[in-house]
Parts: C-alpha cells; structure tokens; sequence
C-alpha cells in the first residue's frame, strides 16, 4: 500500500495504471490440473483416501472435487506426443475459475499478458483461455458456461 507522501508523487494517470494493475481478477474458486499416466487410477486414490468425489469426466479428464474449501483437482491424461520429460512444472497447470471472462481475456491481451490459448469454448461448457508466467508457470483462466440444449 502505497503512504500518503508516495500518492501525491503520482501523476493521475500513473495513479490510473497502479489502479488498474492492483484490481485483479475477480476468483470465485480454483484447481489444481495434474498430468498424469493413468486418471482413473490417480481418481481412484484420491476418492478412497483423501475423500473426494468426481464431479466431471470426460475424453482423457477426470475432475474432482470435495465438499469443503479444498481446491479442486483436474486429472487429465498424459498426452506422449507432447510431454517432454524434464521439463519439471511443465504438466503443472494452475486454474482459477473466474466471471467475465471475455472481458479479462481482452484487457490481458491489451496488456500484452503472454496467452498461450486465446479464449475458446469447450463443448461441455467451459469457456478458458490459458496463459504464461515469466517463469513459464501455465495460468488457465475458466469461466463455467452452460452447454447449450439439443
């Protein structure tokens, strides 16, 4: 937080833009994604032991929740054509479910955030966009969105 004394050094739009970098995203909840060999066996540990429950599955993904403030858990099948062993948190990627965000995607673009995957739709609802840390940390930003009815 900025002292009285270093406010008044700041010009208006300076304050703007200090303003504007300290709003942030508005998260409304978070996982954990972890690639892994075998998602049903990771979510047949994680269900017995540690008492989560699966809350979506589909093609190469397991998700699991609980129903306590513990982060979520997104198993997700290792893909051979793309993992490179080595690569330390190169399969680690961190979710934040967020509002908005169409409108995130576009103020991050403008200001020049690295996005990896601009925004998509996913067929069962998932509206994300994932970006780069300057440490090569992999962000994806989700937004739940009903898949439309048939």
């Amino acid at each position: 937080m900025l002292v009285p004394s270093e406010e008044q050094a700041l010009s208006g739009g300076e304050w703007e833009r200090v303003l504007f970098w300290c709003r942030g995203v508005n998260i409304v909840s978070s996982a954990v994604s972890v690639t892994v060999d075998d998602p049903a066996a990771s979510s047949r540990f994680f269900t017995s032991h540690l008492g989560f429950r699966e809350t979506l599955a589909g093609d190469g993904f397991i998700t699991l929740g609980r129903d306590d403030a513990a982060v979520d858990l997104i198993l997700t099948e290792r893909d051979p054509e793309r993992w490179q062993p080595g690569r330390g948190l190169a399969d680690a990627i961190v979710v934040f479910t967020v509002t908005g965000l169409a409108a995130e995607h576009e103020r991050l673009r403008r200001a020049g955030a690295a996005i990896t995957v601009p925004l998509r739709r996913e067929p069962w609802g998932e509206l994300m966009m994932r970006l780069s840390d300057p440490n090569g940390v992999t962000i994806q930003l989700t937004e739940w969105i009903p898949p439309p009815t048939s």
